[in-house]
């Protein structure tokens, strides 16, 4: 059986590699609903809809758990996804959590960067109600950055200038922790580590996912403990080209490290 890897395009492959480090044994699927990209500038709606057709067609595939590696997906239509199967689904949230916690003592504050329809979600104002308990924590959107990262657009100097324009409206010394609250926004961690200020971190959800990951398919005993990796990769148009695209970019994942 094998463990499903969903999200509006390639951002989920930050996951996805995440997984494939920690779980070497596994088959995995990985499914892009290529027909709705990008999430998080469409109304909640529509996304809950194409999320449960695109998990319709994830199903047939005999998986064993559901890793849902978008966060506008997730604060949609995770709750209800759960109610209508059985089987792990594991959703993610912006680390907003350790990030104020990596912050308690320092006095700095944390920013998060998100898709606008994320950032509007009850799901992450009660996430940063419960959390931010120092006030510390502001929101960036980056409506943009989805759609570059699903053109494979990783050129240096283009992505610097854009950051830059964005970060314009901060005083970002004042920050130590950039949260990364799309999974297509680690692809650019590397260049904005050239950028930021060498004492900035910077996080994402990814390993907590998968950490809760394994944890559920270790209480199901479900995780494999011999046989070789495989992934299958599936999109919602049936792109052949795109799934070749989705090839190269964790390749690219792969490579950055």
């Amino acid at each position: 059986m094998r463990i499903a890897f969903f999200d509006s395009g390639i951002g989920g492959l930050t996951v996805l590699n995440e997984a494939l480090k920690k779980l070497p044994n596994e088959d995995f699927l990985y499914f892009a609903d290529t027909l709705h990209v990008p999430y998080g500038t469409k109304s909640k709606e529509e996304v809950s809809a194409f999320v449960k057709k695109s998990v319709e067609t994830i199903i047939k595939e005999d998986v064993k758990a559901l890793v849902i590696a978008c966060n506008t997906a997730t604060s949609i239509a995770v709750n209800e996804l759960r109610e209508m199967y059985d089987f792990p689904i594991i959703g993610m949230e912006p680390a907003v959590k350790p990030a104020v916690e990596m912050n308690r003592t320092t006095g700095k504050r944390v920013l998060v960067f998100a898709t606008p329809l994320t950032l509007k979600q009850t799901k992450y104002n009660e996430l940063i109600s419960r959390v931010d308990d120092l006030s510390i924590v502001d929101s960036l959107p980056l409506p943009e950055l989805v759609h570059y990262c699903e053109e494979l657009n990783f050129d240096e100097n283009f992505m610097i200038d854009y950051f830059k324009s964005k970060l314009s409206l901060f005083n970002i010394e004042q920050y130590g922790t950039i949260v990364l609250g799309c999974t297509h926004y680690p692809f650019y961690r590397n260049i904005l580590k050239k950028i930021l200020p060498e004492d900035v971190q910077i996080v994402d959800g990814s390993n907590g996912t998968v950490k809760r990951l394994i944890q559920l398919l270790g209480e199901n005993g479900q995780l494999n403990e011999t046989g070789q990796t495989n992934v299958k990769f599936m999109c919602s148009n049936n792109d052949i080209e795109y799934i070749e695209k989705t090839k190269q970019a964790l390749s690219h994942l792969q490579n950055e490290r």
